[in-house]
Parts: C-alpha cells; structure tokens; sequence
C-alpha cells in the first residue's frame, strides 16, 4: 500500500511538472505540447482492436478523448513512479537521488519513441513528422522535465515525512 500511495504521489507530482514545463514553452515560445485528446482518441480506438493509426488527427474522434486522455497522461506518470520505486526501492522516496530521476524519467522517452508516435502515424521516433528531429527534441525535453519532476516529487514526499 506505501508502494502505491508513493507511486501515486510521486508520479502526478512529476507530471504536473511536465504539464507546467509544457505551459511554460507554450506561453514564452508559443511551442504547442501534446493534445492529450489525441492520446484519449487513440486509447478510445483499442477497444475496437485498432492500435494504429495513418494519422491520428484523422481518425474518428472517441467520445471522452480529452478526459481519458488526460487521466492516461497521469496514469502513465504514476507508472514510471512505480518503476522508480521498483527498481530503487520505496527507501528513494525518503532519500532521493537525482540519478535513479533522472535514468527512469529520461529513459520514459522510449514510449513515445517507439509506441506513441508509431501508432499516430508519424513513424518511430517521429521520422514521419514534419520536422523530425524538432519533435524528438521537444519530446526529449518534456521527458526530462518528467525527470525532474520525479526528482522534485521525490524531495517533497522526503520533507513532508510521508515515505
């Protein structure tokens, strides 16, 4: 039960600031983030055995797209908390180093690389996008929030006492 009340903490605390990292490039260099919908739309499609997409955008819109796709985004959050916590133990969480952070919150790029985008239709790592390598900087940057995030949340769930 620690294991989950940490995972959950630490992951929704390492999202939110990878949504905040993402309000901050929207609002001082107008860079737009991921339409969390689209991710709602696409998890929307699975139940009805589709599990890629030519073009997300162009795929039928699923009732609820923007809610599930948000809650996916923390869920997905509160997953690679757990593989934190898996893999360094709960006893990161009252100590917490910035490498174990950094390794699972970086390294959360590969679902994007290799999952995500190929089902959207824009190819493994974006190589069908229209500007590749700005989408898996941009991508590499939010996950590195991500990473830091994890760090951050780490440190607050340290200094409240609750690991």
């Amino acid at each position: 039960m620690v294991f989950l009340f940490l995972s959950v903490l630490i992951g929704c605390g390492a999202t939110l600031v990878m949504d905040l990292w993402a309000l901050l490039m929207r609002k001082m260099f107008n860079i737009p983030s991921l339409d969390y919908a689209l991710v709602g739309r696409w998890i929307g499609h699975m139940p009805k055995g589709r599990f890629a997409h030519a073009s997300i955008g162009l795929a039928a819109p699923v009732a609820g797209e923007k809610a599930l796709g948000w809650a996916a985004h923390y869920a997905i959050g509160v997953v690679f908390a757990g593989v934190l916590l898996a893999v360094w133990g709960t006893g990161w969480a009252a100590s917490p180093t910035l490498v174990p952070a950094l390794a699972v919150g970086i390294g959360s790029v590969v679902m994007p690389f290799f999952i995500m985008q190929p089902a959207f239709g824009f190819g493994v790592a974006a190589s069908r996008a229209p500007a590749p390598w700005t989408a898996r900087a941009r991508s590499l940057m939010a996950h590195t929030s991500f990473a830091v995030g994890l760090y951050a949340a780490g440190l607050g769930v340290s200094a409240g006492g609750v690991a």
